[in-house]
């Protein structure tokens, strides 16, 4: 049995609330797309990092902004090309005449949202240096260590068909993403909605925020406390641990991911207004955590296998505990 009884009930007013109203905000500019959006806000409210990957125009920078601009915080777009150096990410202290002394100049990645915009241009020093901000949400300069904003959340989007001039992260920096998502083609119906809603103006622009940094931080924290009941946290142990063990996986999900799993699943859990976690919840965002932290073995990727499929496997191979 799954049963939360024996768990204090979380405090979750508020929380359905601020979550609906930011996707439905989504929904005015990115049509036909509802898993991706309620995947990226799952995302945010597990202060985790978003990976979209896509070939272009498919709407990957427009699900970035939409999110940016539902909430009214700061926010902060970089242009990740081959010569950008990692002080234009972080910032760089530079000398005051006026005060004769040493000055920190923040750079975007003290914003609360930060696209980063073709990240796998970017040269892998440039890469490194968002790795203490997204997992520490901290940035060191020069000895003196300087907190990030909360919610601090990267949005980085790569296109995974034009290799020329990028830089493949590397696994470490995939490892540091909660989710890698993929938004897809739209349907014929969404395509001519979307002619009919972007073809004049903007809309992105005219989008007004729904909440605020303060709504936002509250309801992450109590997010924070939706009941997790052992069988869920042994199953979800075990779907990591499968992928340590599957013939086709040369290095497996780490505890991180585990880590991954528990949060993104209490963030499903409380967008559905449950304040306790099941299995479903667990088996949702799974496709979407795991994958980009496995690494196949090579005789397996000849022969056409693929990360998601591994996933898939290991899903239907585990029975999940009944409720």
């Amino acid at each position: 049995m799954t049963t939360t009884d024996h768990l204090p009930r979380p405090d979750l007013s508020g929380v359905s609330e601020t979550l609906l109203a930011i996707e439905h905000n989504i929904h005015q500019v990115l049509r036909g797309k509802p898993e991706v959006v309620r995947l990226s806000l799952i995302t945010l409210f597990s202060e985790g990092h978003l990976l979209v990957e896509d070939v272009p125009g498919v709407g990957k920078t427009l699900l970035a902004r939409a999110i940016a601009r539902s909430i009214d915080c700061s926010v902060a777009r970089v242009q990740f090309t081959p010569d950008l150096l990692p002080s234009d990410v972080t910032g760089v202290t530079v000398y005051s005449p006026d005060s004769g002394s040493f000055e920190f100049r923040p750079g975007p990645v003290f914003a609360n949202i930060v696209l980063g915009d073709e990240i796998n241009r970017a040269g892998p020093k440039t890469q490194s240096a968002l790795l203490e901000s997204m997992e520490e949400r901290t940035v060191t300069i020069d000895g003196s260590t300087h907190e990030l904003a909360r919610p601090f959340m990267v949005i980085a989007t790569q296109n995974p068909i034009e290799l020329e001039g990028t830089y493949p992260l590397p696994e470490a920096q995939r490892d540091r993403f909660l989710m890698r998502v993929s938004i897809g083609y739209p349907h014929q119906d969404d395509e001519l909605e979307i002619l009919r809603t972007h073809g004049g103006t903007d809309r992105t622009r005219e989008l007004e925020s729904v909440t605020d940094v303060p709504a936002v931080v509250d309801a992450i924290v109590k997010i924070r406390e939706v009941r997790v009941a052992e069988p869920i946290e042994r199953y979800l142990i075990a779907l990591c641990r499968a992928t340590r063990s599957h013939p086709d996986v040369e290095l497996g999900a780490s505890p991180r991911a585990s880590l991954a799993l528990l949060k993104s699943g209490r963030a499903a859990a409380a967008l559905q207004g449950r304040d306790h976690v099941v299995p479903d919840d667990i088996k949702e965002v799974a496709p979407h955590v795991l994958p980009h932290r496995l690494i196949l073995r090579p005789d397996a990727e000849l022969a056409g296998q693929d990360a998601h499929a591994v996933i898939a496997d290991v899903l239907d191979g585990l029975p999940a505990p009944t409720s």
